[in-house]
């Protein structure tokens, strides 16, 4: 179910009932670190399964069922699928994204010719200088396994903060890589500024996010409805965190908080 906003057509915004209610769960400090990995699988099968049906081109698939041998042509599946003709990356944002990459590749690899699905890996880190400030990204040790000219590449990363990330990395791909033909997002949970921040820097990408959290918003903000005030929006605290969010995923999926 896509939900009502006004963020524009490339923003997605599954408001779904399964979605909220495990991403509720996600989110609670107490829920067990496997409820946690669990939950984040089953939201991005929804996410990508969306995602997929809309952004990735169909073929024709005609096959025989195994009740062909008795009734012939009347139990051949002729159906529109996926197209075995279109390369797709997906990658890796490492920590967050492990999981909800790995997921997406694996349903990929179960519905198109293996040979044209790709999973690269960026491993990215702050670099700060003697005071504490950030001042660049440091990619050393990424694996990328060739061009995404031309493909699809899907970002599965599960916080839509600030947007950094997702920029830096198709910083990255444009600059050593080559420009995807289309490029998908699939946060799981989003903020205004991470909407506007992926927008604005690429106008071939599109959103899939079961949530767009505003809690930083004024009261009369947040009466509205999403987006409408896009501009007075704010779902980030002062450190940079969603909120209400899910707190730091990265290190609760990993169980590292250094």
């Amino acid at each position: 179910m896509t939900g009502q906003h006004d963020y524009g057509g490339r923003v997605h915004l599954l408001e779904d009932p399964y979605l909220s209610s495990i991403l509720a769960r996600v989110a609670a400090e107490a829920t067990p670190r496997q409820v946690v990995l669990d939950g984040v699988r089953r939201v991005y099968d929804v996410l990508f399964a969306a995602a997929a049906a809309n952004e990735l081109p169909t073929a024709p698939i005609r096959q025989p069922t195994r009740m062909a041998a008795e009734h012939g042509e009347r139990a051949v599946l002729a159906v529109d699928g996926l197209s075995n003709t279109t390369d797709v990356v997906v990658c890796d944002v490492i920590r967050g994204g492990i999981v909800p990459a790995q997921q997406c590749f694996e349903r990929l690899s179960a519905v198109i010719d293996e040979s044209r699905v790709r999973l690269d890996h960026l491993n990215m880190a702050r670099v700060s200088d003697a005071q504490g400030r950030v001042t660049g990204v440091d990619l050393s040790g990424s694996k990328v396994g060739g061009t995404v000219e031309g493909a699809t590449l899907f970002l599965p990363d599960p916080m839509g903060a600030t947007g950094s990330t997702t920029v830096r990395a198709l910083e990255h791909y444009f600059e050593h890589h080559g420009r995807p033909a289309r490029t998908i997002c699939l946060p799981m949970i989003s903020t205004p500024e991470f909407l506007t921040r992926v927008l604005d820097f690429d106008p071939k990408l599109v959103v899939y996010t079961a949530r767009v959290d505003r809690g930083m918003s004024p009261e009369d903000v947040l009466a509205e409805r999403p987006g409408a005030r896009w501009n007075e929006e704010q779902g980030l605290d002062s450190h940079g965190y969603i909120v209400p969010g899910a707190g730091g995923l990265g290190e609760v999926l990993n169980n590292s908080w250094c």
